[in-house]
């Protein structure tokens, strides 16, 4: 489960790097910087002209009942399902961040780092709904460094696999099923 993460300009050159071209495409420099939450409209990095390029979407598809988002579809079963199916194979994004928070059981907020990095890129799939862009977090079972505190966790894509979730329809698959990489913990 990831309900909100960190995307923080000050703390990493690559996350600033994605706003300056972000900035450069949309003549625009008032994107949501700090938590984010659902239903915020931020920078994600989908596929335009054969390479990750900066857009902006907001975070959640609508739900089919009106009320509310989705924010979050299991790596597991998206090609299953009706509604990420689509996305899954024709629209793949990555949500750069400084970091995801999830709450213990005693409701503390700890915020999850990639260990050795500033940034963290995780897995999305991004669709159209009444002319909008919007995204979902691909989640998967938690790894050793968050199963203490959650079940679920984000599907957590290296640098270097950037392109190759985005583009690559052949590493899909592949991809999906990919235990994360060791995260760090804070407490906030």
């Amino acid at each position: 489960m990831c309900g909100r993460y960190n995307f923080t300009v000050e703390e990493s050159d690559e996350i600033r790097e994605i706003l300056e071209k972000l900035n450069a495409k949309i003549h625009s420099s008032k994107v949501k910087t700090g938590e984010i939450f659902p239903t915020n409209q931020v920078p994600i990095l989908i596929g335009e002209e054969n390479q990750a390029s900066p857009s902006l979407s907001i975070w959640g598809f609508p739900k089919f009942d009106g009320k509310g988002v989705i924010i979050n579809a299991r790596s597991e079963t998206a090609f299953e399902k009706r509604t990420f199916r689509d996305s899954v194979i024709n629209r793949r994004c990555i949500i750069p961040s400084t970091g995801f928070y999830e709450w213990d059981r005693e409701k503390r907020k700890h915020l999850f780092r990639l260990e050795g990095s500033s940034a963290l890129y995780m897995a999305g799939l991004y669709s159209y709904y009444q002319g909008e862009m919007r995204f979902v977090i691909l989640t998967t079972g938690a790894n050793e460094s968050i199963k203490d505190i959650h079940h679920r966790m984000p599907l957590v894509i290296p640098k270097n696999e950037i392109e190759t979730w985005i583009l690559d329809d052949m590493a899909t698959s592949h991809i999906l099923h990919k235990v994360p990489p060791k995260l760090n913990r804070e407490l906030v």
